[in-house]
């Protein structure tokens, strides 16, 4: 299969980045620093992401809000312009299709950022509910991701107004003659910045925001130890269509005015079974586990009570580098996913031993003024 390259891709091979196939494209998965310490630096300074193998897109025209409100049970039509929300595409029995961003541009105009690996499926399943709107695949779009302690000092000089940005708020702006969107957000626990601009510019911005002296470049190695840590979810092991919101913890996803008791309750689809879980609780529960020692578990291996009773599988597993050792997010019987629990993890026939751990698993530190 002949992979996709995203528009930073030469910038990436004169970094001697290690590129991986990843969701169809050629992507750096570290540069020769290497994971560990691309994470610490994003951590403690700035680090420059490419994201642009996500899908951006645009929904507009007269109900769009309610079409949109159709397929997801986050608060679309209350949402304000230039303002962002974490939204899930919800299946016909309460599952996760996909999970996604969605930022308020005008009043019948929606930014969406999906995942890379369902960005078709997602954009067909949009497409197959519009009603008169208009659906634009923004392609020769890039996405780059500043996250880190010094992202709003760098953006300070590049875009001043972009700098007093608070946490899921975005902006429009020109830099240097190029029309950019700015949000404040991002994937790895951080304050931080993701930009939206034509492909034909993202290696010259990137190479200004590198030139920064606390910017590095940083690969998808670390921008997973970094969520997981951040104890985000990743679609395909935390979330999938047998996972719903409330299993998932995302119970806060579900926006007030869509549920139960709000003024536009439901509508979306699996709406009755996610009612049902959001009153009687599921069996099972998205948990943080802290593995003993430093040996690793992995995604897949068994979770196990005291007594050797399989109660869960791990989805999620790396070494966190700044927790200092292994760490892992699990689904697992609800009665024993209370924080210090002690289990086991299933390592080859080795019992591992494992404490359910609250997360995040590292402080957020998402600026919101």
């Amino acid at each position: 299969m002949t992979l996709l390259h995203t528009p930073l891709h030469a910038l990436h091979r004169e970094l001697q980045a290690r590129m991986v196939p990843f969701a169809g494209y050629e992507m750096p998965v570290q540069y020769p620093t290497g994971i560990i310490r691309e994470h610490l630096h994003t951590r403690e300074k700035a680090g420059l992401f490419d994201v642009s193998h996500m899908g951006q897109v645009l929904v507009s025209g007269p109900g769009a809000a309610a079409v949109l409100e159709s397929l997801v049970p986050a608060d679309i039509e209350g949402l304000e312009c230039d303002r962002q929300t974490y939204a899930l595409f919800t299946s016909d029995n309460g599952g996760v299709l996909d999970d996604l961003m969605v930022t308020r541009w005008g009043a019948d105009t929606f930014f969406l950022v999906v995942n890379a690996a369902c960005k078709n499926r997602d954009i067909d399943h949009l497409r197959s509910h519009l009603s008169g709107q208009t659906l634009t695949v923004l392609d020769a779009q890039a996405l780059l991701a500043l996250q880190g302690p010094a992202a709003r000092e760098v953006m300070r000089e590049l875009c001043p107004a972009a700098a007093e940005l608070v946490f899921m708020r975005g902006c429009r702006a020109m830099l240097e003659g190029v029309d950019v969107y700015i949000t404040c957000s991002g994937y790895t626990g951080e304050d931080g910045f993701e930009m939206s601009l034509p492909d034909t510019a993202a290696e010259a911005l990137a190479r200004r925001l590198l030139a920064a002296a606390p910017v590095a470049p940083v690969g998808l190695g670390a921008r997973d130890s970094l969520r997981l840590e951040a104890g985000l979810c990743l679609y395909g092991h935390e979330l999938n269509e047998q996972i719903d919101p409330v299993e998932a913890g995302l119970m806060w996803s579900i926006g007030k005015a869509r549920r139960v008791d709000g003024e536009r309750a439901g509508g979306f689809p699996g709406a009755a079974r996610i009612f049902q879980h959001m009153t009687d609780r599921p069996a099972r529960r998205r948990v943080g586990l802290t593995v003993a020692g430093k040996r690793p578990v992995r995604e897949g291996q068994s979770v196990l009570a005291q007594d050797g009773r399989v109660v869960g599988a791990v989805t999620s597993a790396g070494y966190g580098a700044s927790v200092g050792g292994p760490i892992a997010m699990a689904y697992i019987e609800r009665g024993l996913a209370e924080p210090g629990n002690c289990l086991t993890v299933d390592v080859r026939g080795r019992p591992v031993p494992v404490s359910v751990t609250r997360m995040p698993f590292t402080p957020q530190r998402y600026y919101r003024g």
